[in-house]
């Protein structure tokens, strides 16, 4: 149907970019009078959409900008990596496709707006990752594009975010080391780092109250700097505990070799949990894998991309916060001690 119809398909058919395109149905320079032609009669045949004054509509070029912190990012290496190969799949199977720009820490003080805004390259917007709250008000605020944020929300701005279930992830993972007998639980992870953490320690919390496990100010332990870089060294001691609570994978794995180094063995000794179900690419944790809650990333991206392309087509949307649950993997890091 013709409302299906989007620059880039426009774009594959003559062999142009989709910005030539725009360009050429919007009236802009920058093309030759003959393909400007050319690119108008192939848009007739396929069915493009026209506005009511008869004039050629570029509602869509195609594209959707994906903006990820560059300290968050790491390649394909990295979780969000990772969810952004899913993020692109998605959008491939909406016949869109992703254009990927890094956010320097630099850009993101300075508030400066993203490169991908400029000259109609793009029909929205997907922002990854945990960001400055100054910034996040801005892009909401300028941006006359649709946006949708994936794995990361403010609860002082309203935002179109899909998130992980982080809460009741990390309160099901608490709950779980306690029916096996784990009675001193440490939380690893900076709670003034990122919002989703702090959800987790919460999450970790309500366990320990609902199980009447009384809260100690040394079992909150922080794993990262100011730079969400996470410590090399996050345990010099065990603090008395029996099993720990890691808001991600990698500070699961650095805590089980911190404690191997200090003579401790994983789980004989001390049991420990992750979250996300993700190390990067060559990471091995002693003897098995990190018992962790997986997070859904292919079904994350899939409903925030479907979300986004239905705000960019003013269709009816989920908008708000939509959170995708995961489940526990059971894996080789954690002993029952009843």
């Amino acid at each position: 149907m013709a409302k299906d119809v989007t620059l880039a398909d426009i774009a594959a058919k003559v062999g142009v970019s989709n910005v030539a395109v725009s360009k050429a149905l919007s009236g802009k320079p920058g093309v030759s009078d003959e393909l400007r032609a050319r690119i108008r009669q192939v848009a007739d045949r396929m069915g493009y959409r026209t506005s009511s004054s008869g004039r050629s509509a570029p509602v869509e070029t195609g594209n959707i900008g994906v903006i990820v912190p560059e300290d968050y990012y790491g390649y394909s290496i990295s979780f969000y990596g990772q969810l952004y190969e899913k993020v692109v799949k998605a959008l491939y199977d909406h016949r869109y496709y992703g254009i990927l720009e890094l956010l320097t820490k630099e850009d993101e003080q300075e508030g400066n707006i993203p490169k991908v805004l400029q000259d109609g390259k793009v029909d929205g917007l997907i922002l990854m990752g945990q960001m400055d709250e100054s910034y996040i008000q801005k892009i909401v605020r300028q941006s006359e594009l649709p946006v949708f944020f994936l794995d990361t929300y403010m609860p002082s701005i309203e935002l179109d975010t899909v998130i992980s279930d982080g809460y009741y992830g990390t309160y099901l993972l608490t709950d779980y080391l306690i029916r096996k007998g784990h009675k001193r639980i440490g939380f690893v992870g900076n709670i003034a780092a990122t919002d989703s953490i702090a959800d987790r320690f919460w999450g970790y919390r309500k366990a320990l109250r609902k199980n009447h496990i009384e809260f100690e100010d040394g079992w909150e332990i922080p794993d990262r700097d100011r730079y969400a870089k996470i410590y090399d060294r996050i345990l010099r001691q065990t603090y008395n505990l029996d099993s720990y609570v890691c808001n991600c994978d990698f500070s699961a794995h650095v805590v089980i070799q911190n404690l191997e180094s200090m003579g401790y063995s994983v789980p004989e000794d001390v049991s420990v949990v992750g979250f996300d179900d993700f190390l990067p690419a060559g990471v091995r944790t002693g003897k098995g894998q990190i018992t962790s809650y997986s997070v859904d990333m292919k079904q994350m991206s899939e409903v925030c991309v479907g979300s986004l392309i239905k705000k960019i087509r003013r269709q009816n949307y989920h908008g708000g916060i939509q959170i995708v649950t995961g489940r526990i993997v059971e894996k080789s890091t954690v002993k029952n001690r009843i």
